[in-house]
């Protein structure tokens, strides 16, 4: 009977052994490679075609001469992008919300997250079943709208900073981490070495718990500069405008000519085209920034989050 291990001379070793894969295995991690690449070729393809598109010449994009490379390159697309002021401040509104509003909402979900997840608070699970049932119920847009104009933040910053500064997902994956990873029996070491809830916060849960605030980073920043629809809503001021709102209005609101000739109109629907790759590049350019450098900690603590607890 023959043996499905295979022997092998390594250096510094007498023998070493390899389990030969049977034809099954290799169909089926032909399969894999296949059905992987192919996954690959779906994700990098858009990725490749708009950075391509938004160095090309605004008439190779407009009349679909870009399959995969730049056809004529041209930074024509991103010389007008930052030149318009309009864009510029819509880019400084993005980064700054994005910054607040990601340190407000990771601070605030901490806050009601690691209560909930320690024993010796009453009635947590009351309190867990009411932040539960907002996911399933919500109040609706006019609701919202009148509470959020009668707080006298529409047309201001705090529209996009504070209706939305809680997301209950995020609090159940945060109280899951606190619950499987910050043990009762530290809290009573800490309680008798008379530590103070906030120093005991500050000091030992905050540095325990960077893998779960990385996820928090990540999902909420990506959030914040991903929205629009609050600023469409609660937002009327050019000058209050996030980038995504800027975009939005490049994208789909670009067909009024007014009294242009028919030349002019062509012109301008070539850059508008241009535009929109150029703005598409510059837009998820943070993202991407950020992501390599919380990529190990947003793995770990999505793990520990939702497996544990």
């Amino acid at each position: 009977m023959a043996s499905p291990f295979s022997a092998t001379t390594a250096p510094g070793s007498s023998r070493a052994y390899r389990i030969k894969n049977s034809a099954g295995d290799r169909v089926f991690m032909a399969i894999i490679y296949t059905a992987l690449s192919l996954i690959l070729i779906a994700v990098l393809y858009p990725l490749i075609y708009i950075l391509s598109s938004s160095i090309s010449s605004p008439d190779a994009v407009s009349s679909g001469k870009v399959w995969l490379w730049p056809v004529d390159i041209s930074f024509e697309g991103y010389t007008t992008l930052f030149s318009t002021p309009l864009i510029l401040t819509g880019y400084a509104n993005s980064l700054f919300y994005t910054a607040a509003g990601t340190l407000i909402s990771v601070t605030l979900t901490i806050m009601i997250a690691y209560p909930l997840s320690r024993r010796s608070l009453y009635g947590r699970s009351v309190i867990m079943v009411f932040v539960t049932f907002t996911m399933l119920f919500g109040g609706g847009l006019i609701p919202t709208y009148l509470v959020v104009k009668q707080l006298g933040m529409v047309d201001t910053r705090w529209a996009l900073l504070i209706p939305n500064a809680i997301w209950v997902w995020q609090v159940i994956i945060a109280r899951s981490f606190f619950q499987s990873s910050i043990p009762d029996e530290l809290v009573e070491a800490s309680e008798l070495d008379g530590c103070s809830d906030l120093r005991f916060i500050w000091s030992v849960v905050l540095p325990l718990s960077k893998p779960i605030i990385a996820v928090l980073v990540l999902m909420y920043a990506v959030g914040q500069w991903n929205a629009y629809f609050d600023a469409l809503i609660y937002l009327k001021s050019d000058h209050l405008f996030p980038l995504q709102l800027i975009l939005r209005s490049i994208i789909i609101l670009n067909n009024g000519a007014g009294a242009m000739d028919v030349a002019e109109m062509v012109e301008k629907q070539h850059l508008s085209d241009l535009l929109k790759y150029s703005l598409i590049v510059v837009a998820t350019l943070p993202v991407l920034c950020i992501y390599p450098f919380v990529q190990k900690h947003f793995v770990q603590g999505m793990l520990v989050g939702s497996v544990k607890g």
